[in-house]
């Protein structure tokens, strides 16, 4: 069965806002999450992405405020992720009203918590979120960081993605730190070296800036292609990606 690839819209929510930066720096306000994702999901968009910036304790109440608002009113799978740090996250983040839970720093630093999230939940919620970016010092010639992209981590990210996929996880969020908010395009060496070492589904992110960026990553081996700016500031439409992707043919919903 060929499976469709999906298109997926980022929002990266500080403090109850989307913001939009160049490499998670110069935040420009993108408006309000819960009207943006029913936008999105009026436009055709397959899957959301909240990403809590800001992921302070009180952040955290509030991510799990917007997360309820917005699948009160979008009908299409919700990811939550920022400040997940516990088993106990997944579970409020899921109970207020989001589809799968994304983890990053926690699972660097207790790659466990996959495991018993996948145990606890199923693996089709949990998303591991990789920001990895360009580095001679791993064999791979990728290193995952934290914090933005501001933290080296020293770990091999391709070896990173290997970990992840035995632990568990139900999806990849493979984000090239390098190209983040840059549009210069997707690091396709970045996806087609984590998707010879996976056969979880790989979401690329980072760097969409024209609509013929998108099928170049699914050519990588991206199962679903994510973007932020371009969507949000009205770069390219949903419609655009969907139609290009389709005339590179392959199938998309």
């Amino acid at each position: 069965m060929v499976v469709a690839v999906r298109v997926i819209a980022c929002l990266d929510v500080d403090d109850g806002r989307v913001v939009k930066g160049i490499n998670f720096r110069q935040l420009r306000d993108a408006g309000d999450p819960v009207e943006l994702g029913k936008r999105y999901g009026n436009e055709g968009i397959d899957e959301l992405v909240f990403l809590d910036i800001s992921a302070s304790s009180s952040g955290r109440d509030t991510m799990a405020d917007v997360v309820s608002r917005t699948a009160e009113q979008v009908f299409i799978p919700l990811t939550v992720g920022g400040g997940v740090r516990s088993v106990a996250d997944f579970e409020r983040l899921l109970r207020a009203g989001a589809d799968k839970v994304g983890v990053n720093t926690a699972a660097i630093a207790r790659p466990q918590l996959i495991y018993e999230a996948a145990q606890r939940f199923g693996s089709q919620c949990v998303v591991v979120s990789v920001d990895a970016r360009r580095s001679a010092s791993t064999p791979s010639g990728f290193e995952v960081t934290t914090h933005g992209g501001r933290t080296s981590t020293g770990m091999d990210a391709m070896a990173w993605v290997d970990q992840v996929s035995v632990l568990g996880a139900g999806e990849i969020l493979l984000n090239s730190m390098d190209a983040d908010g840059t549009t210069a395009g997707f690091d396709q060496e970045m996806i087609i070296a984590a998707r010879a070492r996976t056969t979880v589904p790989v979401i690329a992110s980072g760097g969409a800036g024209a609509v013929a960026d998108f099928p170049l990553a699914v050519a990588a081996g991206a199962d679903a292609v994510l973007a932020a700016s371009v969507f949000h500031f009205g770069t390219v439409s949903v419609a655009e990606v969907k139609e290009e992707i389709s005339q590179a043919g392959y199938p998309v919903r």
